[in-house]
């Protein structure tokens, strides 16, 4: 699967690239125009805490709202360069990622892992239409799929909800108060541990590389309507603060991070007394032991691959009328 996207967005940059400069040489600048787009849409994820390791392992309970801005520049008769500033929020819930007799996705209840993360995203791409365009802005065809493939630069910040008192042999005085917890600083995987092997603190700025397909319908002389799908290849696999095994608690508490009670508590969520209620198909009760939690369970996370967060979008868009007059100045 990895392999097909990889020569996916080498074939994508190819096309993109290598007719630009011809044609770019017949398409004269009163043909070139630009546009402002509003973009609504839904987001996803994919990643440690989704149903199943399966690319297309998706919730619609998961999907949440995006909302984008960008500017388009025709550039060619069928290439434009498009910037784009975009927020997305993204969710994962071991709850909603299986339902009771899914047997196979036991352990994803017992993790009882959730995150929520928004992230704020600075993309640049290439716009390849499939239908050429070698006219004005006026005369645009009504009807237009297309490919689009860029780099982005992305801000994030997992964070998860914690009710306080859920959880058994917890006293008081040792538990944390409910409300929403930013998890990078804590060190849930003991990334801020003094002592032991765990992994280096993950930065919270990243780079990710947006390719997908599109359609644009031309609604008037100056407004277009277009419907996209994005995936974004990222090189983190952390925006859902979850990607190696488990740390020892002692590990985390006697570590740095800016919290250490709540990261031994939000590190491990299996012993909440919600799952003294929840069975499997066999009678098992999905409450767990303290020990669960420990390096020698590893079910944390996968760390053998990359998080991924998707898109779909409807975008309006204005066009910018271009400036065929230019005055001219008589020396």
């Amino acid at each position: 699967m990895y392999k097909f996207w990889t020569l996916l967005l080498l074939a994508m940059f190819t096309l993109a690239l290598v007719p630009t400069d011809a044609e770019a040489q017949v398409f004269t600048q009163r043909k070139r125009y630009s546009s402002l787009g509003l973009t609504l849409g839904a987001g996803n994820y994919f990643g440690d805490i989704v149903p199943e390791p399966d690319f297309t392992s998706f919730r619609v309970k998961s999907t949440r709202p995006s909302v984008a801005l960008n500017y388009t520049y025709r550039y060619a008769p069928r290439i434009s360069f498009r910037t784009g500033l975009q927020w997305i929020r993204i969710m994962g819930d071991d709850i909603l990622s299986a339902s009771l007799n899914e047997a196979e996705n036991a352990g994803r209840y017992k993790r009882n892992l959730s995150f929520r993360n928004d992230l704020k995203e600075l993309s640049l791409g290439v716009v390849i239409d499939l239908f050429e365009n070698s006219e004005t802005y006026a005369r645009r065809p009504d009807f237009v799929p297309f490919a689009f493939v860029g780099v982005a630069v992305f801000h994030h910040n997992p964070k998860t909800y914690y009710i306080s008192g859920l959880r058994e042999g917890l006293a008081a005085e040792n538990d944390i108060p409910t409300g929403w917890y930013e998890l990078q600083p804590l060190g849930t995987e003991g990334q801020y541990a003094k002592t032991g092997d765990y992994p280096d603190p993950y930065k919270r700025i990243q780079i990710a590389i947006p390719f997908g397909l599109g359609a644009r319908y031309k609604l008037d002389r100056y407004w277009d309507l277009s419907l996209e799908i994005t995936w974004r290849k990222t090189f983190t696999d952390y925006l859902d603060d979850s990607s190696a095994g488990f740390a020892w608690k002692s590990d985390i508490l006697n570590g740095g991070g800016e919290n250490p009670v709540a990261a031994t508590i939000l590190s491990d969520r299996s012993a909440e007394t919600e799952f003294q209620t929840i069975q499997d198909p066999s009678g098992t009760p999905y409450h767990l032991v303290p020990s669960y939690g420990t390096p020698a369970n590893q079910r944390r996370g996968n760390k053998s691959d990359d998080d991924w967060y998707i898109t779909t979008g409807l975008t309006i868009s204005y066009i910018i009328q271009p400036g065929f007059l230019r005055a001219k100045f008589r020396y």
